[in-house]
């Protein structure tokens, strides 16, 4: 009797084993078919992009650079073959020429021979007057002796007068041919001059946009035209990005920023860079139009979670970083 006690206390401590280990695993496995996954944020490498372009039509005659290629601020890029600009230019230069000319023609005044002839005119006219006051004064004094009629005298007198005028017509004349054009003439000439002038700064303005160079340094990523095809005005031609302006940008529910705050430092996985840990610092945090997946955060009411646009700079430069590179955040 004593024995077969024993042995139902073995077997029920036994048992009592064996539901605490059931309940263990049971445990066990809850735990872990039940853990939270770790929050994993993803986001991209980014890079200052320039589109070069050129204002003038034309055909790409030679590019002096391929894809992938390094280039510093400056250097020759393009050359586009535009023979419209070149016949402006023709156009314009001749334009300023004659404009020139016109004001040569105007601060000059008339030609010498032209003034000397008027200053003889007018030396004639002198002459006449001269002439005509000794007649006078001769007919005057005879009239004062009564010798000659008042309508004498009044004749000579008028013909003296007419003498003075016509020599006074005459002087004018010679001064006008001395001085040359009106001081509004040559304003209009110079003012003439001055837009020839600007029209050909115009067409050599243009004319520097057939060859392009770099506005920036970095890699040649993308050649749009083909060397011979037409190219329209503002139309890009290659894309160069600058490699040493790179940075990361994620999108993140509003719930999940939490820890992201701006000049906060965040450690990120590379997985290109055989996941190697970086520290970003934060530098920019903006509410993107679009809203992120839709998520209940209440069992009676729902609403959605807007994302935020978060970009951060790397602390330091990481070696062989490229523009879209993928960038993970890992959150337990």
């Amino acid at each position: 009797m004593e024995k077969e006690k024993t042995e139902n206390i073995r077997n029920l401590r036994i048992a009592l084993v064996g539901l605490v280990a059931v309940v263990i695993i049971l445990f066990i496995i809850g735990w872990i078919i039940y853990k939270p996954e770790p929050v994993v944020i993803q986001g991209s490498a980014e890079a200052t992009e320039v589109r070069v372009s050129g204002k003038v039509a034309g055909r790409i005659q030679q590019f002096l650079i391929e894809e992938g290629q390094r280039v510093e601020r400056g250097d020759t890029l393009v050359f586009i073959d535009s023979p419209e600009i070149y016949a402006k230019l023709v156009q314009a230069t001749a334009a300023q020429n004659a404009a020139k000319a016109q004001d040569r023609k105007a601060q000059k005044g008339a030609r010498s021979e032209v003034i000397q002839g008027t200053y003889e005119m007018w030396q004639k006219a002198e002459v006449g007057v001269d002439i005509s006051k000794k007649s006078y004064d001769r007919v005057q004094r005879l009239f004062e002796k009564g010798v000659v009629t008042a309508q004498k005298r009044d004749e000579a007198e008028a013909q003296y007068q007419a003498a003075v005028a016509q020599a006074a017509a005459a002087k004018s004349q010679y001064e006008m041919a001395k001085n040359g054009a009106e001081a509004e003439d040559k304003a209009a000439a110079l003012a003439m001059v001055d837009r020839a002038q600007g029209a050909v700064q115009e067409v050599e303005a243009y004319m520097k946009e057939i060859t392009l160079v770099a506005p920036i340094s970095g890699e040649v990523t993308e050649i749009f035209p083909k060397q011979g095809e037409l190219v329209g005005t503002g139309a890009p031609i290659m894309s160069i990005v600058d490699l040493n302006d790179i940075w990361f940008s994620f999108n993140v529910r509003e719930d999940l920023l939490n820890d992201m705050k701006k000049s906060t430092v965040i450690t990120v996985k590379i997985p290109a860079l055989n996941n190697q840990e970086t520290k970003l610092e934060i530098t920019y945090i903006k509410a993107m139009a679009s809203f992120a997946t839709w998520k209940a955060t209440k069992t009676t009411g729902d609403f959605d979670l807007k994302t935020f646009e978060v970009r951060a700079k790397p602390v330091e430069p990481i070696k062989d970083l490229r523009p879209g590179m993928t960038a993970l955040v890992v959150r337990n």
